[in-house]
């Protein structure tokens, strides 16, 4: 006998994907904030991995950003 899946009501399903895309929200801050910390420390000595590393953490936002714009709606 298969279970049945419990259904979430709009609220709970907002907090639970609240909570994910909390964490890419500060895993592209922790990313571009790494990467600051090489190019403050290293100067231009490590340039390509100080702007690689915001490059990814941008990229991350961006992830984050077309995720709530394709989950939600934008209420006007």
């Amino acid at each position: 006998m298969a279970k049945k899946k419990k259904q979430l009501t709009q609220q709970q399903e907002f907090e639970i994907m609240k909570l994910v895309l909390d964490k890419f929200l500060w895993l592209g801050f922790i990313v571009m904030a790494w990467g600051m910390y090489t190019f403050f420390v290293n100067g231009f000595d490590q340039l390509a991995t100080s702007v690689s590393l915001l490059v990814a953490g941008a990229i991350v936002l961006l992830i984050f950003m077309s995720l709530i714009v394709k989950e939600y709606e934008i209420v006007r």
